[in-house]
């Protein structure tokens, strides 16, 4: 049997990243067919030793690097440099994620590697960027969602601030932007046959997800404080309201039809319905309608209302859901040493695009990789 033909297969990256940012955007990459070897310092990166373990390795090490090679390079020394220019020769795609200035240093920034393949698309990663006063400046998700006026939007009460679940600025600031762009430079260079080089910073894709509060502010003058926009607190509609036992109903009911359906469903006092009027007032009327009933008596009656509100899964809980299972987002499997399989991280990669579900692809073993 002949193996899939995926839209990257043989295609070459080159993968110098470390952590969350760069190894999931080069994981997408190798989930579509490429060819993925991940340049590793002596002893490896940092993640190979984070608990909790899986099969001997670090779990989140083997979920984000499924698939991939291992080769061990020391940059610093001339004998491994020597090892990896071959590769850089033959590379499509090289994703690095060091400090601006850091690659160049040791010999491997995008001009020099460009005079030996200039058809290499080169993709750094940075929190702020290559240019401007902050470019050197170190960061994780928290400073950049911080830094960019994005948490400002509702950090939670100020005695009891929250730190966001999801890390943003990673995932939707660094790795989709950078797999977004790869692709496009792809195409670019189908058109021209020239690679290009790719400054992706985690901190701009920031302010992309701050539209509703920016189109407030620009428009009237006034940007949203704490709380105030519509989409992070300033609405009845769009609030988290506690049930009886602790649980917990997502209301999404921005639209006139779903506001109605969700009201009429709850038996909200039609004079409060109007939110316009007070709306701090219809948001307390409709808290102490929620918070009198558990979360499963609430579950029916919102479901036959059909109005964009529903019950907070736990982790777990979604896990099991059979939307989720019967879409087979967790069909595919990672391995580990001894052949132990976990499931493998969803990834937002089309399913006809990605190998076959159910084969279970190893942990990169350190140094396992080719020249």
């Amino acid at each position: 049997m002949q193996p899939k033909m995926q839209p990257l297969s043989g295609l070459l990256v080159l993968d110098f990243t470390t952590l969350l940012p760069g190894p999931l955007a080069t994981l997408m990459l190798a989930e579509a067919g490429a060819e993925v070897i991940k340049i590793e310092r002596p002893g490896g990166e940092e993640m190979r030793h984070y608990e909790p373990r899986f099969d001997g390795e670090s779990a989140m090490f083997a979920q984000l690097n499924r698939g991939k090679q291992s080769l061990v390079l020391d940059l610093k020394s001339a004998a491994d440099c020597a090892k990896l220019k071959p590769l850089l020769t033959r590379a499509d795609i090289l994703v690095e994620q060091f400090r601006p200035g850091v690659m160049a240093r040791l010999g491997f920034g995008y001009d020099a590697v460009r005079a030996i393949n200039p058809k290499l698309i080169y993709c750094s990663i940075t929190g702020y960027g290559q240019t401007g006063p902050r470019a050197s400046e170190a960061g994780h998700d928290l400073n950049y969602i911080g830094a960019t006026g994005l948490l400002a939007l509702n950090p939670g009460p100020p005695d009891r601030p929250v730190v966001p679940p999801a890390l943003v600025a990673d995932i939707a600031g660094g790795t989709l932007p950078a797999v977004m762009n790869i692709l496009l430079a792809l195409r670019q260079r189908e058109l021209t046959g020239e690679g290009c080089y790719l400054d992706i910073a985690m901190t701009d894709g920031m302010f992309t997800f701050a539209s509703h509060a920016l189109a407030a502010g620009h428009a009237t003058g006034v940007f949203p404080g704490m709380g105030g926009a519509r989409l992070s607190g300033g609405s009845p509609r769009y609030q988290i309201y506690p049930t009886r036992d602790g649980k917990f109903v997502c209301c999404a009911a921005l639209e006139q039809k779903f506001w109605e359906a969700f009201t009429a469903a709850i038996g909200l006092d039609p004079k409060l319905a109007d939110d316009r009027k007070d709306a701090m007032a219809t948001k307390a009327a409709v808290a102490a309608l929620i918070v009198s009933k558990n979360a499963d008596e609430w579950r029916p009656v919102l479901a036959a209302a059909d109005c964009c509100v529903t019950i907070m899964a736990t982790l777990e809980e979604a896990l099991r859901d059979p939307h989720f299972t019967g879409r087979g987002l967790f069909a595919h499997k990672v391995a580990g040493p001894s052949g132990q399989t976990m499931p493998a991280l969803p990834v937002p990669v089309d399913p006809q695009f990605r190998g076959e579900p159910g084969v279970a692809k190893a942990v990169p073993k350190l140094g396992s990789g080719n020249i």
